[in-house]
């Protein structure tokens, strides 16, 4: 998006929601304007556009949405239904289901979020040879629990804007580097 789309996209808001502009000078709108394009600059016009009229569409809230809010919506248009946390159980208790001979293939097979849940694919082997009990009720309720985390992790992740994704794996990598340098753990 450029910055003339950004002082659209500023426009339909402040159309919308003309109390939080009243007390704005013209330099301060300026400001305004630049700090929406600098959020959105790697993002489409027309998919910011769509965001923001849908935000305007179905909030009831009387507050201008934040950068955030505007970002959640995006999400919610890019991204293909998403996998429940029972669909997410189903396929990792299937998966274990063949977890005592068949553990690595089953886990080379799972989704990579879901991967990420179990962690390694011995820990299938480990579930397998549980007792069901434990394993349908206080497993089923830690991989549920994991996969909320993790998919609101990823999701929160993917709203940041392509270069501070960059900088935070730049800044993590010379982290965990440092650590093993320096002979800690990660």
């Amino acid at each position: 998006m450029t910055l003339s789309e950004a002082a659209k996209i500023v426009g339909v808001l402040q159309f919308n929601y003309p109390d939080r502009f009243t007390e704005l000078s013209d330099a301060a709108l300026t400001v305004y304007i630049k700090n929406w394009h600098s959020f959105f600059e790697h993002d489409s016009f027309e998919l910011v556009e769509a965001a923001v009229r849908a935000y305007i569409a179905t909030s009831t809230e009387r507050f201008m949405p934040n950068v955030g809010q505007i970002k959640e919506q995006i999400r919610k248009l890019t991204t293909p239904e998403e996998m429940s946390e029972g669909e997410a159980w189903a396929m990792i208790s299937k998966a274990t289901s063949n977890g005592f001979y068949g553990y690595k293939e089953e886990y080379a097979k799972l989704p990579p979020v879901l991967q990420r849940v179990v962690g390694r694919p011995e820990q299938l082997r480990e579930w397998a040879v549980m007792d069901t009990e434990t394993f349908q009720s206080v497993v089923a309720s830690n991989v549920q629990r994991s996969f909320r985390a993790i998919s609101r992790s990823e999701a929160e992740w993917q709203k940041l804007p392509p270069g501070y994704r960059e900088h935070m794996q730049r800044l993590s990598g010379q982290i965990f580097g440092r650590l093993e340098l320096e002979g800690g753990d990660p």
